[in-house]
């Protein structure tokens, strides 16, 4: 009898966590530019059902390489943590796919491969017909981990207009994998998947410059992004995270960096989030769109 008390309070305790949670949908998104339809999930706030009239501010949020678009909702140890965040801050949190070594880019050698018109037109697109959104700039965000970090500062810087903040955790700041801490053949193996969708780099030294977070000095300075990326201390990417934080201090360029303990992890990144989102929310507030 006590058991089943027991069991009977567990349920109730748990259907009324869910009773007011977030929501998450499935969206097929059609791309024209790919010939195709990827997919996206969409966090949604439990306001957005209660406040019928408002437009809510959307955080993209963008998966790692060899991921998918459900990573962020199924690989962290905490299954509610976006949940909790949507409603917290009430966003809806959208995570598109990106392939698993897109990079979010057009690639001019891979007509499969166009991430970047596919996330800024038509990713977009679906979200603002789909769902009451601030459907400009101040009210639209960008993170990602790993190649998703890479994602975020590379879309962010090359399509202002869209974006007012963006965050990398655990980023590939510099393609060039010669900069990463990792095993010869792995960093081999990225460098051919980069010729391969961008051709053999025209400069050895410095390849793909304008592909790179590292190489886009220029467009951070020109961007008026608000900018946040962290990375653990044992992560293999430190190093390309430490040397764009080094060039954008030495050129004013403002953003906030961390370090924290950790390495390239789900446990990290289960951390980092939270920070993050808050960082992109004080700026969202400030733009007034907020709720």
């Amino acid at each position: 009898m006590l058991f089943l008390r027991y069991c009977l309070t567990v349920v109730f305790t748990l259907t009324s966590l869910c009773a007011g949670a977030a929501r998450v949908d499935t969206l097929d998104v059609p791309s024209a530019a790919m010939h195709r339809t990827l997919r996206a999930a969409v966090v949604v706030p439990d306001l957005y059902q209660k406040a019928k009239k408002q437009s809510f501010p959307v955080l993209y949020l963008l998966h790692g390489g060899t991921g998918s678009y459900r990573d962020w909702l199924s690989k962290t140890p905490d299954p509610t943590l976006l949940h909790r965040l949507a409603d917290q801050y009430h966003l809806i949190i959208v995570m598109p796919d990106g392939n698993p070594t897109s990079y979010y880019f057009d690639s001019p050698q891979d007509p499969t491969s166009q991430f970047e018109t596919h996330l800024t037109q038509e990713v977009i697109a679906t979200i603002d017909a789909t769902y009451r959104t601030v459907r400009d700039r101040k009210g639209r965000v960008i993170a990602g981990l790993s190649m998703g970090g890479h994602g975020a500062f590379y879309l962010a810087t090359q399509h202002p207009e869209l974006y007012c903040a963006a965050g990398s955790m655990s980023g590939v700041m510099n393609i060039d994998t010669r900069t990463w801490q990792v095993p010869a053949e792995f960093a081999q193996s990225r460098a051919q998947n980069f010729a391969k969708l961008l051709g053999p780099p025209q400069d050895t030294l410095r390849p793909y410059p304008e592909y790179t977070a590292a190489g886009r000095l220029d467009r951070f300075k020109a961007s008026d992004l608000h900018l946040i990326f962290d990375c653990g201390v044992d992560d293999f990417l430190i190093d390309t995270n430490r040397a764009l934080h080094q060039l954008l201090l030495e050129n004013g360029v403002p953003h906030d960096y961390t370090e924290r303990p950790g390495a390239h992890t789900w446990a990290y990144w289960q951390n980092a989030l939270p920070y993050q989102v808050l960082f992109l929310y004080q700026v969202l507030h400030t733009n007034g769109v907020t709720l």
